[in-house]
């Protein structure tokens, strides 16, 4: 065999090599996802659905499903629907038979696409296990769903969002609870003992931590113990009115958009009356 004629094999071959190249990068870009599959364990599934509260009224979406164990885990034992979301094919396939042998799989489904694209608006609870990049990415969104839809993760944490409950079973598991949005300036009335009283208030807003302050015609008055779960809202003021009689005032209300209706507790024990509140927001100025 002459040295030209292996010349020449060893260019073809590293021809053929280079060929092959943009075929194997494009196949590696599209086999690549922002969250690698890594099983959640059972017992922190569980977990994750008991701090949920999971229930038959609910729907369960689940982002970055994997082989679909917490989401048919919600429909086998709590009886819940709902809907998975993965980019990986072979895994929604996978996922989508398991549902079937599971017998849920007319309550579940399992969806090939970006969870970036995915609509959330129908979800009660979403559970995750996403890297803390993704997370982050997606916190906006979920800031933005329904107020007391419960978002459930472990490991990994919604940035500076502080978790409303957290517990450790194995791992850190973290449950949120989507808040109302409040902060601005609301009017009160309020039919409290005496006369009908208007009350201006200022709320101030981080995520499910809220404060501010009440105004009595010219005189101010301090919120205290406030309290924000999803769209349940309480706090607590002092009606200084009388000097000689004041009392507290325990407000319990629900936000609902750009209004908040609830009852209010004046005093304690035998003393104590109770009285319609609403609120409406106010334009700020």
């Amino acid at each position: 065999m002459s040295k030209y004629f292996i010349i020449n094999r060893i260019i073809v071959a590293l021809g053929v090599c280079l060929a092959l190249l943009p075929a194997a990068g494009a196949q590696q870009q599209q086999q690549y996802f922002d969250v690698p599959f890594v099983p959640t364990p059972y017992v922190v599934i569980e977990e994750m659905l008991r701090l949920a509260k999971v229930t038959p009224q609910d729907y369960v979406m689940d982002l970055g499903s994997g082989d679909g164990r917490v989401l048919i885990t919600a429909a086998k034992r709590y009886g819940a629907s709902g809907m998975g979301v993965d980019l990986d094919g072979d895994l929604v396939a996978e996922s989508q038979a398991s549902a079937a042998d599971a017998g849920v799989s007319g309550r579940v489904s399992f969806q090939q696409q970006d969870l970036f694209k995915t609509d959330f608006s129908r979800a009660t609870v979403i559970t995750m296990y996403l890297l803390p990049g993704v997370m982050m990415r997606l916190q906006p969104r979920l800031l933005d769903l329904k107020p007391g839809t419960r978002l459930v993760s472990h490991d990994f944490r919604l940035g500076d969002w502080k978790p409303d409950v957290t517990t450790q079973i194995r791992k850190n598991t973290f449950l949120w609870i989507v808040p109302a949005k409040l902060a601005g300036p609301w009017k009160i009335n309020a039919d409290l003992p005496g006369e009908k009283q208007a009350i201006e208030l200022e709320m101030r807003q981080q995520y499910q931590e809220v404060d501010g302050y009440g105004k009595f015609g010219s005189r101010h008055a301090q919120i205290w113990e406030a309290r924000l779960t999803g769209d349940q809202l309480s706090f607590v003021m002092v009606d200084d009115r009388d000097r000689e009689n004041e009392a507290a005032l325990y407000f319990e209300g629900r936000v609902n958009g750009d209004v908040i209706e609830g009852r209010v507790r004046r005093g304690t024990g035998n003393a104590q009356t109770v009285h319609p509140w609403r609120a409406v927001r106010a334009t700020a100025k």
